[in-house]
């Protein structure tokens, strides 16, 4: 079996950090999304891995490599003709799959616990096509199923009434027929060629077509506030091992809880960190509060700050007599104390898809 796992897309929903980073690097826990993904998909036994991108695009390969790293072997490929919808990236890597079965990752899904259970249900029951479902508050964001007799006979794309309070998550399998049941459809209204389209096609000619539903957590990260959820849904995994102290930690500082400490990192006197929390490599900390479901990146400084629920980015600085929340701060970013400077008073800027509160 091989796996296609999405790389591209603009994520608009999410500027103006997308107007400078490609979405999969954003870091959930102090690891690039995309490292999630990869890591379950090679935990669940497949090592041959093809990721799109978008045209142009250098930074995702430069991050990401050859796949040696998990143990795997990487493959990239450009996502050509503009945004034509979710079913039309294995398209594209055809010739890549070849024959093989392949599992279809939308990467930027956060799913806790592990798939291999998935991929065997897959193998072992004999199935053309399976789909992962969650119960979810709003399926109309959603493709959602429609079910008779507790079989799914019809899968909607976004439907204005939906047909069961369930969402297919952004987890696919599939067999080579794949292909021909794409050669079938035609694009929406939407002008895109639909992933619910193919199942519609399975079920019509009597395919096999399973599902089977995530009764953990499953995370969509399309929106800020998706995130943040995220990097609280993987911190809370965070296991003893993982929960490494390194670098310099003054006796007077208090650590409670799940805390990771990167190398290089000081964290000095009289600093609060409740965990969970991640802390990035070389990493400075004076005189803060740092709270739970806090993810700090690599080379940023800390001062005179309490924050909390937050995912920072790396080399930020942050000095500001202040608790900031519920807040993403990107690479390079500064934030600090408006009586640091003459004239006092707010200095900002803010570029396009900003959001501040005061």
């Amino acid at each position: 079996m091989k796996a296609v796992l999405t790389g591209g897309g603009r994520a608009t929903r999410l500027r103006p950090i997308t107007h400078t980073w490609n979405k999969h690097l954003i870091p959930l826990a102090n690891k690039p999304m995309i490292f999630h993904a990869i890591e379950k998909v090679v935990d669940a036994g497949i090592t041959d891995i093809a990721i799109n991108t978008n045209p142009g695009e250098t930074e995702l390969q430069k991050v990401i490599g050859d796949g040696s790293r998990w143990g795997a072997k990487i493959h990239f490929f450009e996502q050509q003709g503009g945004p034509l919808g979710i079913a039309n990236v294995p398209k594209q890597a055809q010739a890549w799959i070849g024959d093989s079965p392949f599992l279809f990752y939308l990467s930027d899904n956060v799913v806790l616990g592990n798939i291999r259970n998935l991929v065997e249900q897959f193998k072992n029951g004999g199935h053309d096509a399976l789909m992962t479902i969650a119960k979810v508050p709003d399926p109309r964001r959603f493709g959602v199923p429609e079910f008779v007799d507790g079989k799914i006979v019809r899968y909607e794309e976004k439907p204005a009434v939906p047909k069961s309070d369930y969402a297919v998550t952004g987890l696919y399998l599939f067999n080579n027929e794949f292909f021909k049941a794409y050669d079938t459809i035609t694009p929406s209204a939407r002008g895109e060629y639909e992933i619910s389209e193919i199942y519609n096609w399975y079920l019509r000619n009597a395919k096999n077509v399973g599902h089977t539903e995530i009764t953990g957590w499953w995370k969509d990260t399309g929106k800020p506030e998706d995130l943040l959820e995220g990097n609280q849904l993987i911190l809370d995994e965070m296991t003893p091992g993982e929960a490494t102290r390194e670098g310099q930690i003054d006796p007077t500082a208090i650590l409670q809880g799940k805390v990771h400490i990167g190398k290089g990192s000081k964290i000095g006197p009289g600093v609060l960190v409740r965990g969970p929390v991640s802390i990035g490599e070389n990493v400075t900390v004076e005189a803060s509060y740092i709270g739970p479901y806090t993810a700090i990146g690599n080379g940023s400084v800390i001062r005179n700050t309490e924050l909390e629920h937050c995912i920072i980015f790396d080399n930020v600085t942050v000095d500001c007599h202040a608790r900031i929340v519920d807040s993403l701060i990107g690479k390079d970013a500064c934030v600090t104390s408006k009586q640091s400077t003459h004239p006092h008073g707010y200095k900002f800027i803010i570029g396009d898809n900003a959001r501040v509160e005061i």
